[in-house]
């Protein structure tokens, strides 16, 4: 290297190139990082077309460090470039890997031996990249080495565990820079997906080009405001005949405006608990739907001391006919516990002391800081153009559509588009509305976990939320 006609010292130059081959190193070393999470084949699988990865991002790289598990389902390759969308679940505590992976949106579905494979037809890896992400550490396969943090756990550090993944993985992945990303989730994650959504677009404030593009959030059945989510959800049982008058009462004057979804009174516990009995063994999740098995109130029903978003059903093996399998956690139980399923997965790599499970009682009973309501955040990611859109299953009387039709009009948005019944094969696939800043959508027939019961509806919809279109009044989808 010359200047001026006069070369340059090596010393010089090394010093002036530096940069250079250590940014070509720091490539080397991701490229290789994300080649060892590629995914061969899992245990019982059968053949695709489709790329996966799987592993661990460090969040916390100290002495008490805290990992989180991934699991990466890109589109066909021929499909690239395609959008990225993180998909949470909630409880707090419990597995986006059990539920939104493999019994929902995930390419695949675990057949009742808890072995074997088989390909979700509805898969939405056909229209965009799914990221499949266990927070925060202590839930699925991501881990703490400080036992003392799983008692530690809330709102506001997991969202930032999460933003310190998603740019951990982006240096992993630099092919997903600046490709239009979505956050979407359920349940609980109502909390997750708007407070992550939040932390990356103001970290995204002043940056021309940002790494992380995000475009918006969706999210499903989900914890949104607590003193209108628990309003709707008791005229909700009412209205369902689920509960006796008397308790629609007391429920009302229990839980009042100062109550938390995740925090409740012991006089709202009180209520909630005298509710439990009077509604019965039935799936709050899906209320027309079979139990996995004949299990005892105690087995189905959550505590008083527990949330009633981590209440998941603890059931015996039994398979029903037809589509709908209710034993699906069941399956994931057994499956992720293999140790032939971790090493495929790169799970487990510290050998956790504990059995996988697809939620964590631990962490849904010891969390902290959990703000009553999320209204704020949509106010400001509305006014940022997001893409927002909120959707409900019908049948769930875990946080009905009832409570969610509360929670949206608590935002007082003007209406754009009024109610209207979309279709999907000249079938109504339930029902939509579109604010300015938001779409509400509903899915008839749907459950707490949307994918789960109406697998097609869900996909359309996911498909249609991408292209930023509203629901198909006529039944077709372009």
């Amino acid at each position: 290297m010359m200047t001026g006609g006069l070369p340059l010292p090596p010393a010089v130059v090394l010093l002036l190139l530096l940069p250079v081959l250590l940014a070509l190193a720091w490539r080397a070393t991701a490229a290789a990082s994300a080649a060892g999470d590629r995914i061969g084949r899992l245990p019982g699988q059968p053949a695709v077309d489709f790329p996966m990865y799987s592993g661990y991002v460090a969040v916390d790289e100290g002495a008490g460090g805290r990992a989180l598990f991934y699991w990466l389902q890109e589109v066909p390759p021929e499909a690239q470039p395609a959008p990225l969308v993180l998909w949470l679940n909630g409880g707090p505590g419990c597995s986006s890997v059990a539920y939104g992976a493999s019994e929902e949106l995930g390419a695949f579905r675990i057949r009742p031996d808890g072995a074997t494979l088989f390909l979700n037809e509805d898969r939405w890896n056909t229209a965009a990249n799914i990221l499949f992400l266990d927070s925060p550490a202590g839930v699925g396969f991501s881990y703490t080495n400080t036992s003392s943090e799983l008692y530690t756990n809330g709102d506001n550090k997991t969202a930032h565990d999460s933003y310190t993944f998603l740019v951990k993985w982006f240096q992993r992945f630099p092919q997903y820079k600046y490709r239009d990303f979505y956050i979407a989730g359920e349940s609980y994650g109502g909390h997750y997906v708007p407070q992550l959504s939040q932390v990356v677009y103001q970290n995204n404030a002043g940056v021309a080009k940002p790494i992380i593009n995000l475009k918006g959030f969706m999210v499903g059945n989900a914890v949104i405001n607590d003193h209108t989510d628990y309003a709707g959800m008791f005229e909700s049982w009412w209205n369902h005949g689920l509960i006796s008058d008397d308790t629609y009462g007391q429920l009302k004057a229990s839980c009042g405006s100062n109550d938390s979804i995740i925090h409740p009174s012991p006089a709202c516990n009180t209520a909630t608990d005298v509710a439990a009995v009077e509604q019965g063994d039935i799936d709050m999740y899906s209320i027309y739907t079979p139990l996995c098995g004949q299990t005892s109130s105690s087995s189905t029903k959550r505590s008083s001391q527990s949330s009633p978003l981590i209440g998941r059903h603890y059931h015996h093996p039994w398979r029903m006919g037809g589509s709908y399998d209710p034993c699906t956690e069941s399956h994931s139980t057994v499956y992720y516990n293999r140790p032939e399923v971790q090493r495929a997965l790169h799970a487990n790599l510290t050998g956790i002391n504990y059995p996988w499970a697809t939620c964590s009682d631990l962490i849904n009973t010891n969390w902290g800081d959990s703000p009553k309501s999320m209204l704020p955040i949509y106010k400001e990611l509305i006014a940022a153009g997001l893409r927002i859109w909120v959707f409900s299953g019908d049948t769930d009387a875990v946080i009905p559509l009832t409570s969610t039709r509360y929670s949206v009009d608590a935002l007082g948005l003007p209406t754009t588009t009024s109610w209207y019944p979309w279709y999907d094969k000249k079938q109504v696939g339930g029902w939509s509305q579109v604010y300015e800043g938001l779409t509400l959508v509903t899915v008839r027939g749907a459950g707490h976990e949307v994918p789960l019961h109406r697998p097609r509806q869900a996909l359309i919809l996911f498909q249609q939320f991408l292209k930023g279109e509203p629901m198909p009044k006529n039944g077709t989808v372009a």
